[in-house]
């Protein structure tokens, strides 16, 4: 049977799923870490048979010598390669700017273009390009293919991607709206209208893809018109660590008046900003319980999290035109109903009502959490952004 690998690489980490294309299962997954450093370290689980194993090793000098830690893994631990060969490996690429709108297949001229776009994710796209040199190396004879996380977006309108600044200066530097979490927002769109047994073209469905990082998409009839993120990943809604919205003259005023520099500004916005800058914790679980346990400092971080996304779901609601789905997914979408609830509560009048013990429900499956009478399907949704770069990988370079 033939397999995807499918590789989001890091700058010192890269992690792995190996998935069966006929049967969609995911075979096995992993994580090489320290890369460069002076000892590496792995994780390896044989989903098949549920055998998992870690260690630290020994120096992991680069992404090559990890994809073959990788393949060490495979060969102890298993499945066997020779039972599953990878028919194509598929990597994830953060930017693919207005070059790239769909997956395609790696050659010399796409890592060039790849390269090129560097200085729009200058913190992603090297580091998707290390995983994807390495991987030729390793399996020169398998095709690989780059899925963009900014693809998905490609359809927005110019209105909705426009900055007004200057048109020159837009032009010259490739200074628009791009967004993000694009293969999430696709997957988790198709996945709710196979929920619902509704043709994709007909709905108008919110997404809101919540984890660390974090965005919003409207996708009308499959294809996305706004999202949330911008030129970078650090526009939109409230996360772990980033910011999201802010006035720019915010970092003017910091320039002047404090005398950060724009690397210090560049870090605290996407560092020390978000639930940290907020409350001291990145991690939404601990903000979470900090507020039940009556810390008025988290709880009022909570509510301006939760009202950023109020204001994207009211705005979204008015793009589209109207409303038939919103999806919750990524780790705190998926996981936290007390968020879910707080967010979308006094949204009667959009048609929105949650029941509250679908809400309370923890799964990992698709379910409805919203009441029968809800004119407004509320759904959550586990995203597997790792299928879907295999689905996309497997057609381009396969079919």
């Amino acid at each position: 049977m033939t397999a995807a690998l499918v590789v989001n690489s890091g700058s010192s980490s890269f992690k792995y799923q190996l998935i069966e294309l006929e049967g969609e299962r995911t075979l096995a997954s992993g994580l090489v870490e320290r890369i460069g450093e002076s000892t590496g370290a792995w994780k390896h689980t044989n989903a098949l048979t549920g055998e998992s194993s870690s260690n630290d090793a020994s120096a992991v000098p680069d992404h090559a010598a990890g994809f073959q830690a990788m393949i060490d893994a495979f060969a102890k631990i298993g499945p066997s390669f020779d039972e599953y060969p990878p028919a194509v490996v598929g990597h994830r690429v953060v930017h693919g700017g207005t070059t790239f709108d769909k997956a395609t297949v790696v050659t010399d001229e796409v890592e060039r273009q790849i390269e090129d776009l560097n200085s729009l994710a200058p913190l992603h796209n090297p580091a998707n390009l290390e995983g994807i040199r390495a991987a030729k190396q390793v399996f020169s004879d398998v095709p690989q293919v780059a899925v963009f996380d900014t693809a998905f977006h490609q359809t927005m309108p110019p209105h909705a991607y426009t900055y007004a600044i200057p048109a020159d200066l837009a032009a010259k530097y490739s200074i628009r709206r791009y967004g993000m979490h694009g293969t999430s927002h696709k997957y988790v769109s198709e996945q709710a209208a196979a929920f619902l047994g509704r043709p994709l073209a007909e709905l108008k469905t919110i997404v809101l893809h919540l984890g660390n990082g974090a965005s919003a998409a409207a996708i009308d009839g499959g294809k996305s018109i706004e999202t949330s993120m911008g030129l970078t990943p650090l526009e939109g809604l409230v996360m772990g660590t980033r910011s999201g919205d802010l006035d720019p003259a915010v970092l003017i005023h910091l320039h002047r008046e404090a005398g950060l520099s724009f690397d210090e500004l560049d870090t605290m916005l996407n560092k020390e900003s978000g639930l940290l800058g907020l409350t001291g914790n990145g991690d939404m679980r601990d903000v979470q319980d900090a507020a039940l346990g009556g810390d008025d400092e988290a709880e009022a971080a909570l509510a301006v999290y939760r009202h950023r996304i109020r204001r994207y779901v009211g705005a979204y609601t008015a793009q589209l035109g109207g409303l038939d789905a919103v999806v919750f997914t990524a780790g705190v979408g998926e996981n936290n109903a007390l968020l879910r609830r707080r967010v979308l509560a006094g949204l009667e009048h959009l048609g929105i009502e949650i029941d509250p013990d679908r809400n309370e429900l923890a799964s990992r499956e698709a379910r409805l959490v919203s009441t029968d009478a809800s004119r407004v399907a509320v759904l959550v949704i586990p995203t597997n952004e790792e299928l879907e770069i295999a689905r996309q990988s497997a057609a381009v370079a396969l079919s």
